[in-house]
C-alpha cells in the first residue's frame, strides 16, 4: 500500500502496468496524480495572449472580435488589463444582434461577474469550483491584484486528459519539431527555458515566459498569421493565430554571411 502520493507514482512508473492499462490511461492516471501539485501560474494562459473587449468598443469591434477568435466567453476590460469588469458570453451577444440589429449596444446588459483567482491556487480544487459554480473561466491575479492571465475549465482538463483539439486548434504532437535541417515547427506556449535547451541558447525569459510571448514582445502587439521577426540569429514567423493567442510558430536558423575575402584566404 503506497504511504504517499510520491510513491503512488513511483508504482504506476512501473512498466508491467502496460501488460493491465493502456498507455493513454496510464497518462491520465499520471496526470490526474500530478494535477494535485499542479498550481493556476502552471497552465494559465498569459496577459500578453488574453483576446479581451473593452467596453467603449464599437459595435463592429465587438461582433469581429467574437466571429474571427472563434471563443465563446470575453474578459471585458475597462481602462486597462488589470480593470477586468466582467465576462461576456459570445452566445447572449450575438443573439441580440440577430434579434435587434439596430439598437445601440450596451455592455452592461450583458456582463456577468468575472472569478477571480490568485496564481498560487490548486488545480485541484480549482476543477471542483468550476464544476459547482458552473464558471468555465477565471481572471488570474498576482499578489499586488494585477491581471496575470486567465484560465478556462478547458484548461484545466486538457492537464488530464491532453490537448482538447477543435477546429481552432492546431494540431501537436511534440512543442518542437523538426521540419529539414533548418526549419522547425514550434507550439507558442512552449517555454523559453525549453527553446534555450533545444537549440543551445541563452534567451532571456525576463520579460516573457514563452516562444509566443517572446513574439508578442518583439512586435509590442498581438501578431497576425504571416508575420514574422528577427531575433537572437532566428527567424521566427508566425504560422497559426487568432485574436486571442498565437498557436503555431515556424523557426528558421538565420544563415550566417560569408565574409568573402576571408574565405579566399582561408
Amino acid at each position: 500500500m503506497p504511504a504517499s502520493r510520491a510513491e503512488l507514482l513511483e508504482i504506476l512508473a512501473d512498466e508491467r502496468w502496460g501488460e493491465v492499462l493502456e498507455a493513454d490511461e496510464l497518462t491520465m492516471l499520471r496526470s490526474v496524480m500530478e494535477v494535485a501539485d499542479s498550481q493556476v501560474r502552471d497552465v494559465m494562459i498569459p496577459r500578453s495572449q488574453m483576446i479581451v473587449l473593452e467596453r467603449d468598443a464599437p459595435k463592429d469591434d465587438v461582433l469581429a472580435t467574437i466571429t474571427t477568435s472563434g471563443h465563446s466567453r470575453f474578459p471585458v476590460i475597462g481602462e486597462d488589463r488589470d480593470e477586468v469588469i466582467g465576462i461576456l458570453l459570445a452566445k447572449d451577444v450575438l443573439s441580440y444582434f440577430v434579434t435587434t440589429p439596430d439598437e445601440p449596444f450596451d455592455f452592461e446588459r450583458f456582463l456577468r461577474p468575472a472569478t477571480f483567482i490568485p496564481e498560487s491556487k490548486r488545480l485541484h480544487p480549482l476543477l471542483k469550483e468550476f464544476r459547482a459554480s458552473r464558471n468555465h473561466m477565471a481572471i488570474v491575479v498576482d499578489e499586488y491584484g494585477g491581471t496575470s492571465g486567465l484560465l478556462t475549465i478547458e484548461d484545466v482538463l486538457e492537464e488530464i486528459v491532453g490537448e482538447i483539439d477543435d477546429e481552432h486548434d492546431p494540431f501537436e504532437v511534440e512543442p518542437i519539431q523538426r521540419q529539414d535541417e533548418s526549419r522547425f515547427t514550434v507550439r507558442a506556449l512552449t517555454r523559453i527555458e525549453e527553446f534555450n535547451a533545444y537549440f543551445d541558447v541563452d534567451f532571456s525569459d525576463a520579460d516573457y515566459d514563452t516562444v509566443g510571448g517572446l513574439v508578442i514582445h518583439e512586435l509590442g502587439r498581438m501578431p497576425r498569421r504571416g508575420e514574422s521577426v528577427a531575433y537572437g540569429g532566428f527567424s521566427i514567423k508566425v504560422l497559426q493565430a487568432d485574436r486571442r493567442r498565437v498557436h503555431t510558430l515556424e523557426v528558421r536558423r538565420e544563415e550566417v554571411p560569408v565574409d568573402d575575402d576571408a574565405a579566399l584566404t582561408s
